[in-house]
């Protein structure tokens, strides 16, 4: 698959700011939903850059350096739970790209933005490409930096604490991480809304928060 395509065919016609915009987080029974909208140079290339969950974690610390350091602009979005739980996480991760896409949109002008798979609103053209992290490279740079920015943070509450194992599955639905929360309680930062915190939540009819 040929990363550049989408981005060729804008430049063609004269178009030159694109961001690219992907969003993580969906899953994790605890925290936000991340989103990155990154624009990249024209000459902007990166051997090996694909879909940041198909990258191992020390390429996409590699990669997310040189992102940020090449990048024309870029972007962060970050929804928290309590909303996630308000407007559902479909909404949250819309709302998370819409606040990246707006952080570079004070940087630079730009004119298109090419998305993973959610279509989204905007007064300006947008692309809505189904597994856009593995077909645009403006899109794999943004999966790069969104997922890393969720994962230090999950390494941070692993810090905090540690057994819940965060640093192993960062906060997904793990047979481990479901153990964990029954035999710890629930913490500050998960969703409640989702079916095994619930769970939690209807047994002990209290959220602990340690």
């Amino acid at each position: 698959m040929n990363l550049y395509e989408y981005e060729n065919e804008l430049y063609n016609k004269g178009i030159n700011y694109i961001g690219g915009v992907d969003e993580v987080g969906r899953g994790p029974l605890i925290g936000p939903v991340v989103a990155s909208c990154v624009v990249l140079p024209k000459d902007f290339v990166l051997e090996g850059l694909t879909d940041s969950k198909k990258l191992s974690e020390k390429k996409r610390n590699l990669f997310y350096d040189y992102i940020i350091h090449h990048a024309l602009a870029y972007g962060i979005g970050i929804v928290q739970p309590e909303e996630i739980d308000a407007i559902n996480i479909y909404e949250a991760s819309r709302k998370a790209m819409i606040i990246a896409i707006n952080k570079v949109r004070e940087q630079i002008n730009l004119e298109h933005v090419l998305i993973d798979a959610m279509p989204i609103n905007l007064d300006i053209p947008t692309t809505s490409i189904i597994k856009g992290d593995a077909k645009s490279i403006s899109i794999a740079a943004a999966s790069v930096i969104a997922k890393v920015t969720r994962d230090k943070m999950m390494y941070e509450l692993d810090e905090k604490y540690p057994m819940y194992g965060f640093a192993s599955h960062k906060g997904y639905p793990t047979k481990k991480h479901i153990e964990a929360i029954h035999k710890y309680g629930l913490i500050d930062g998960y969703r409640k809304t989702y079916g095994p915190v619930k769970e939690v939540i209807d047994e002990t009819n209290n959220i602990t928060c340690r």
